[in-house]
This record gives C-alpha cells, sequence and structure tokens, in this order.
C-alpha cells in the first residue's frame, strides 16, 4: 500500500521516459559493441588496432612506449572512477539534506512536488553513476592484467610464446577497452537522466540526444573515417 502511494506521484508518461531511457541505454551499447560487419563501430576498429599493436610490441626494442602507452590508459579509468565517486557522495549527499532537496525541486519545478520524487530521479542518476564506477574499476585491474601479460612474454621474437602472450594481452586489453567503454556510456546517460528533473518530456529529448551523440561518435565520425582507412600515403 504504501508502494502504491508512492507511485501515484508518477505518471504513466514518466514510467514510459524511464522505460524509454533504460531500453535506448542497453541497445546503443549492444550496437555499439555487436555492428554489422559493413558498418563497424570505431569501438570495433580499434579492437583490431589493439591486436595490431601486440603484434609490433613483439618485435619492439625497448618496449617502454608501450608500457608508457598502457599506463595512459590506466590513468583514465582512474580518472573517471574519482569522477563517478564524487558524484555518487554528491547525489546521496543532496538526498540526504531535504531542505536543500525541496529548494531544488522549487528552482527547477513549477510544481510543488514532495522530497520523494526528487530523491527517486535522484536515485536514477546515481544507479549510472555507480554502473559506471564498477565498469571503471574492472576496466583499470584489466589494464593491469595485461600489463603483466605483455611483461611475461619472452624478449626473444623467435619464441613462439612471445606472440601467443601477446595475443593473450591483446584480447584483455580489449576487454579492458569494452568495459573503459561502458562505464562511458553510463556517464553519458548519468547525465541525461538530469533531464528527468524537468519532467518526462526533457528525459525523453535528452535520452533522444545523447543516443544520436553516442551513434555519430561511433558510426559517423570523422576518426572513424581515419581508422578505416588502410591507404599507405606517399
Amino acid at each position: 500500500m504504501e508502494l502504491l502511494v508512492r507511485l501515484e506521484y508518477f505518471d504513466l508518461l514518466d514510467a514510459f521516459a524511464v522505460l524509454f531511457f533504460l531500453v535506448s541505454w542497453v541497445a546503443i551499447g549492444w550496437h555499439i559493441e555487436n555492428p554489422p560487419r559493413s558498418k563497424p563501430s570505431v569501438s570495433s576498429l580499434m579492437a583490431n588496432y589493439r591486436r595490431e599493436w601486440m603484434v609490433q610490441y613483439v618485435t619492439r626494442q625497448p618496449r617502454i612506449f608501450d608500457a608508457t602507452i598502457l599506463s595512459t590508459l590506466r590513468l583514465g579509468t582512474t580518472f573517471f572512477a574519482s569522477a563517478c565517486m564524487i558524484g555518487i557522495g554528491g547525489g546521496l549527499a543532496l538526498i540526504g539534506n531535504q531542505e536543500q532537496l525541496r529548494g531544488l525541486a522549487q528552482d527547477l519545478s513549477l510544481e510543488s512536488a514532495p522530497a520523494l520524487v526528487w530523491e527517486v530521479k535522484i536515485l536514477l542518476i546515481l544507479l549510472l553513476l555507480a554502473s559506471g564506477f564498477l565498469k571503471f574499476v574492472w576496466s583499470h585491474r584489466l589494464f593491469g592484467y595485461a600489463a603483466v601479460v605483455m611483461a611475461a612474454a619472452p624478449n626473444d621474437e623467435n619464441n613462439p610464446l612471445a606472440l601467443h602472450r601477446a595475443q593473450q594481452s591483446a584480447e584483455i586489453n580489449i576487454t579492458a577497452a569494452r568495459s573503459y567503454n561502458r562505464g562511458l556510456r553510463s556517464v553519458y546517460f548519468a547525465l541525461a537522466a538530469l533531464g528527468w528533473m524537468l519532467g518526462a518530456i526533457p528525459l525523453i529529448a535528452a535520452t533522444v540526444f545523447t543516443s544520436l551523440v553516442l551513434w555519430r561518435r561511433e558510426f559517423a565520425s570523422h576518426s572513424r573515417i581515419v581508422l578505416l582507412d588502410k591507404e599507405v600515403r606517399k
């Protein structure tokens, strides 16, 4: 009964907007990670470049350059994981401060709504940030695994184990990058979820806009054109 009383503050449009939001989040991620062969995404193209990187790594001496790149990738995951933690802390602090929450409600809405409504809306944002945080932490750990496997590759390029270890490291690296990209998408959609503060229609609009931005960057960006260009220019 108490749950029904709480749900009465939300209408069918809110339910549709949240469902559309969650479906879009999952769908765009699936499309990016499973693109058609005729139109690969930037993420899938980069996976091939990561495999090529590890092939070059076997014959590169010294290998300090490769270690530096991997350290840079790990720094990126650390930065975004920290940013998600700060966002989660801020959201929880806002939920715990009822007066601040009411002030936010009055600033963003012309209608008077109970604090519960705003708590639920903030919880949606926190859900996305928590998902992003877990993805970034796992990505950071996987990049560490990739570094260890790279270090296990023999220095002798003629050793058959060298290329095998490089291929293993490439696959772990790709898995780490996939988790990192999922974390970034969670952050993108966490920002889109802010639209619900203004109402269901703004949430739908923000979801469409975010999905289009992600689609363009993966399937219609200049960087994708560059990655597809395999011609050797003289």
